[in-house]
């Protein structure tokens, strides 16, 4: 609105006329109710199946620190602070494991599936079997990282068990996304949807005592900026090298 018709609408509302000065007045409220509505649509609740994909998203940066802490540790494992894994390992096994698993998919997720006789509900034996060998890995990470400095004979097995855990969860992970939580969906209705989306926020606070998601973010932010992954940019992949085809082209050119 420039600035002639501002001052226009200022001077039209300022009429003696109470009609007029109620005109004005349905205008702001007119307004105000739209931000209103705008704020109240961007806060809305996000349903069960976006909830879970998010979690999903602090246990894939969980396993990228296992994946970046694998490689530093055969080169300078005294530059990784164990207590920086320990953390890692925790969290994973508070907000992954003992939460997103065993709380959600194990008693919510997977019996729905089986009781719709839903074509996923065959994933549903491995990804279980995936479950526990996750909680063995994280046995082991905690129980080797309790030290201020990691013991030289446990540096290569650690390594191994991260690596070995986020290859095995980044498949696991893209299987839930991709086609487990799609047709858990398919089981319900709209009204279900919401039922269970508001169930799965009762139990995240009964089990954290707050929103756990929004604490898990910043606890893996944390960690991230402790082992220097904090910068995303350091992450960006190399160009790629020229194909035989430009060399050839590039030389040709060199000659002429």
């Amino acid at each position: 609105m420039n600035l002639v018709r501002r001052q226009w609408l200022a001077g039209f509302c300022s009429v003696g006329a109470g009609v007029v000065l109620l005109g004005c007045e349905s205008g702001k409220d007119a307004d105000e109710a739209a931000s209103e509505k705008g704020e109240e649509i961007a806060s809305a609740e996000v349903t069960a199946t976006e909830d879970l994909m998010r979690e999903h998203g602090v246990l894939r940066r969980a396993l990228l620190v296992y994946q970046e802490t694998a490689v530093k540790l055969r080169t300078s494992a005294g530059s990784i602070a164990p207590e920086a894994l320990q953390k890692t390992a925790k969290l994973f096994r508070a907000f992954g494991e003992e939460y997103h698993e065993k709380k959600l998919e194990e008693v919510h997720i997977f019996p729905a599936l089986k009781n719709a006789n839903s074509l996923a509900a065959a994933y549903i034996g491995v990804l279980t079997a995936q479950h526990q060998r996750g909680r063995e890995l994280t046995d082991y990470i905690i129980a080797v990282t309790t030290a201020a400095k990691l013991a030289s004979g446990n540096v290569e097995p650690l390594a191994r068990a991260m690596e070995a855990l986020g290859r095995m969860y980044q498949h696991h992970a893209a299987i839930e996304d991709t086609i487990v939580f799609p047709a858990w969906k398919q089981t319900m209705t709209r009204d279900q949807m919401d039922e269970i989306s508001d169930k799965f926020e009762e139990i995240e606070k009964q089990q954290f005592g707050r929103d756990g998601y929004e604490d898990a973010v910043k606890q893996i932010g944390d960690i991230e900026t402790t082992l220097g992954l904090d910068d995303l940019g350091q992450f960006t992949a190399a160009a790629p090298p020229e194909t035989k085809a430009q060399d050839k082209t590039d030389s040709d050119k060199r000659r002429q």
